[in-house]
This record gives C-alpha cells, structure tokens and sequence, in this order.
C-alpha cells in the first residue's frame, strides 16, 4: 500500500498547526497539515511494516502512524502534544474522537523536561544567529517565545493553550525585529525561571497514563483486524 494511499484512506485525525493553531498568522502564513493515520493491522503481518510518517501527498502535510504518534505522545514531545490540542481541527472519525478524549493520558510533569530541552536547544542556535550575523532569526525567535509560555502555563494550569490570545501583537512585534534581542533573552529566561518553579507544585501527574494509551491501542489494532463487520469493543468507562 502506497504510503499516500495510507494518508488518504486511513487518516482518523487531521488539523492545522503553526502560526494559524497559534494565531500568530499573517498574510504570507503556510498551512501547516498535520494528521494520524491507522495502519491496517494487517500491513504489520508482512516483512515490510507500514511507515511510521508519511510526509505530503499535499504540499506542508505531515501524518504519523497511530503507533509512532501515540509514543511520542508519551513521550511528551511538544509537537505531538500540541497536535492533539490545535483548536483547527479539519477530520477526526469516531476513532479519531476517542484519541481527542485521551489527550489528558498524555500530559505529565515530563513537559518541563521535553519542553524545556527543546527551547534550549532552539536558543543556542538563535544565540549563534546573533554571533555568526549580528541577529538571530526573529520568527524562531517569536516562536521560542510561544513554546516557553504554553509550557509554564501547562505546567500551571495543568492545561495546553495554542492561541497566544492577547500576547499577538507583541509576539509579532518579535518577528520584525522590534523589539531588542537582550529584551528577548531576559524574557526567555525569565520563562524558563517561572516554568521551573511551577512544575514543583504543578496539577499535572508526575507520568502520563501508559495503561489507558495502549489499552486504546490494542483495542483499535484489534477492531481493524477483525474487520468491520465483527462487533466492536466500547471503550472502558
């Protein structure tokens, strides 16, 4: 099965990501696509496995396998955390509507740590923007400064925001070099402060809910391979 076809046929969630999930967009904003697709169980009785990601078939389109999506859920990789959070969803079937219901299973203190990491490693290489060009890249910029504020305020709050809400125009202040780069750097570390003192007293669990996340699996892995035709579990209270 070509992997388009994967994409085409199988997808059970899609929405939109990037500047128009955070409302950051402009006139010259892509649209980014983002979607999970379910392999047939089937494909995985072969030697060749299905993939894990298929990247397109349209142009700023991306979809991960249930599998591979739901591990890095685990995993607390922001991206895929704020995938199942964008308020621009575009499809979800019934399945993809129970993984929409699970997206609390997923949310631990292991944010500070991915979120963090992340961030950190974006800004050194804005930092060696500022040394190899005299500036760094302002949109990536901006858009550090986004992931830093949704990861203290998930760890506040206990809940995942994309929409920078009233925080637009000074983020797009960012994006066109308004705004002085150590002004930029003491709010990152100032957010990164207030992120490491909120996850000490944070409402999120210290793991997300491994259990529930694969009984979901196995139980859309087995609904595929019987078909269907054949009676389908309901989901545990």
């Amino acid at each position: 099965m070509l992997p388009e076809t994967l994409v085409r046929d199988h997808t059970i969630y899609a929405c939109v990501m990037g500047s128009r999930a955070f409302g950051l967009a402009t006139e010259d904003s892509d649209t980014d696509r983002r979607g999970v697709f379910l392999a047939p169980t089937a494909l995985f009785w072969r030697l060749e496995k299905p993939p894990t990601h298929v990247e397109g078939p349209a142009e700023e389109q991306f979809a991960w396998e249930l599998e591979r999506f739901l591990g890095l859920a685990l995993r607390a990789n922001p991206g895929i955390l704020e995938c199942l959070h964008s308020p621009l969803v575009e499809y979800a079937d019934a399945t993809g509507h129970e993984l929409l219901a699970l997206r609390g299973a997923f949310l631990s203190r292991r944010v500070h740590g991915t979120y963090t990491g992340y961030a950190r490693a974006q800004r050194r290489r804005l930092e060696a923007g500022v040394r190899t060009h005299g500036a760094p890249r302002w949109k990536h910029a901006m858009h550090l400064l986004r992931l830093l504020t949704a990861a203290r305020d998930l760890l506040r709050t206990g809940t995942l925001t994309l929409d920078v809400g009233e925080q637009r125009e000074a983020l797009l202040a960012v994006k066109r070099g308004e705004v002085p780069w150590s002004e930029v750097e003491a709010r990152m570390t100032r957010l990164e402060r207030e992120a490491e003192e909120a996850v000490h007293r944070s409402p999120l669990p210290a793991e997300p809910d491994h259990r529930r996340v694969e009984d979901f699996l196995v139980r859309v892995r087995r609904a595929s391979a019987l078909g269907p035709d054949a009676p389908r579990a309901r989901p545990p209270a």
